[in-house]
């Protein structure tokens, strides 16, 4: 096998900066390097001409207008901002006073959402945070039925980041609409893989990210809708009122180019792409299942994103299994925490046991993933579940058919 090892399976996380994109961005760097905050030159004018072409090209992908885009750091800032800002914009009451409004959000969400809300809450905000029901999709109803009458802003992924479960997004924007209530949805993982119409989804804010979409890390997107209804934030980053005061700071030209790159190749690419990784996700599936039984696939296992499988594998040890396979660079189900090894967040929301959530790897392909590295990933793996089985006591007692559900489970 002629494979460059190790091979990269965590595109979830972040993925390859696309070599034409780094190629758009580099005149920007050393030859059209002014800020398109100065009007009074050629240097500025044309890194401005630059801003407002990538501008219109994320624009498109997203079915927006350009004035409704609002660049950032990325995700974790255009959450912030989204959350926070809204929240601050509808408050029902002054700061310092409670009741100043209800906020949904859900339990399995990226920690960019999570940690807003929470900082909201403390600030006098009510918040309801919904429990995922066991394949981690997020519905219209369940949304329906936490609304209150001082609902002011639902914050609801449009696709997780660990399992890749794709939540009801359009038909909760609907809700919100009835309702008079903001929308805002977390599309890191969904903008640039899925078709997005923030118009026909019935979107108000949206935040994605130039690193998830083979774009540059240290750039992405707000959208903020200006019409039917028209949105309001208040600004979390003051200081020169760039970004129609939404958002201040010196434009990262040649990041912004690089997304507007990103966002034209994935516009161009986006159908075959997805049947790509639909397949190749489908061959990794099948072929761990073959080789390995006593398997669970996290999620739904329809309504998710093609290029991402969560599995785990019963009666493995968690951090030997990632030994076992270290020329395979991919998430586990563990998040290191202070100095203890904790199972995912996520994975213990949708009911996962932490026997099960310890064990369970998160295997996300991308544009440069190929058949080869999946059969790699197929074979390593079955090869490594399988040994580390062999030498577990616990998989000789399930075999011999003895209840091991009543054994602790040590994983530390």
């Amino acid at each position: 096998m002629s494979l460059k090892l190790p091979i990269y399976l965590d595109n979830a996380a972040t993925t390859r900066t696309d070599p034409r994109v780094v190629e758009a961005m580099l005149p920007y760097f050393t030859e059209v390097f002014g800020n398109p905050g100065s009007r009074n030159h050629k240097f500025g004018w044309d890194a401005e001409e630059a801003v407002d072409d990538a501008r219109e090209k994320i624009a498109q992908l997203i079915g927006a207008q350009p004035k409704e885009l609002i660049f950032t750091s990325g995700s974790t800032e255009g959450n912030n901002l989204a959350i926070k800002g809204a929240a601050e914009m509808y408050a029902k009451n002054p700061a310092g006073q409670t009741g100043r409004g209800h906020i949904i959000t859900a339990a399995h969400e990226h920690k960019a959402t999570l940690d807003p809300v929470k900082r909201l809450q403390k600030q006098g905000f009510d918040v309801t945070i919904l429990s995922p029901p066991a394949d981690g999709v997020i519905t219209a109803k369940q949304v329906e039925e936490a609304m209150r009458d001082d609902t002011i802003l639902v914050t609801i992924m449009w696709a997780n980041n660990e399992i890749g479960t794709i939540n009801e997004v359009p038909q909760i924007g609907a809700l919100c609409h009835d309702r008079n209530v903001v929308f805002h949805t977390d599309a890191t993982q969904w903008v640039g893989k899925m078709p997005t119409d923030v118009v026909k989804d019935n979107i108000d804010l949206m935040t994605f990210s130039g690193h998830k979409m083979f774009g540059p890390n240290g750039i992405g997107g707000l959208y903020v809708r200006r019409r039917r209804p028209r949105i309001r934030v208040t600004a979390q980053i003051e200081g020169g009122g760039q970004e129609r005061g939404f958002r201040s700071g010196t434009l990262n030209v040649p990041g912004i180019v690089g997304l507007g790159k990103a966002a034209e190749l994935c516009m161009e690419e986006m159908d075959s792409e997805r049947d790509r990784l639909l397949a190749l996700r489908t061959r990794l599936e099948k072929g761990l299942e073959k080789g390995i039984e006593h398997t669970q696939i996290n999620g739904n296992r329809d309504k998710r994103l093609p290029n991402i499988l969560n599995m785990s594998f019963g009666y493995v040890e968690g951090e030997g299994l990632m030994m076992a396979i270290k020329d395979i660079a991919c998430s586990s189900g563990s998040a290191c925490t202070s100095a203890s090894l904790e199972p995912s967040y996520v994975l213990k929301s949708l009911g996962v046991g932490d026997d099960l959530a310890h064990s369970s790897l998160r295997l996300s392909m991308g544009r440069f993933t190929t058949e080869e590295e999946v059969d790699f990933a197929i074979e390593k793996i079955t090869w490594a579940v399988n040994h580390l089985r062999n030498l577990s006591p616990l998989w000789d007692m399930f075999k011999e058919g003895i209840d091991v559900n009543a054994i602790e489970w040590q994983n530390h």
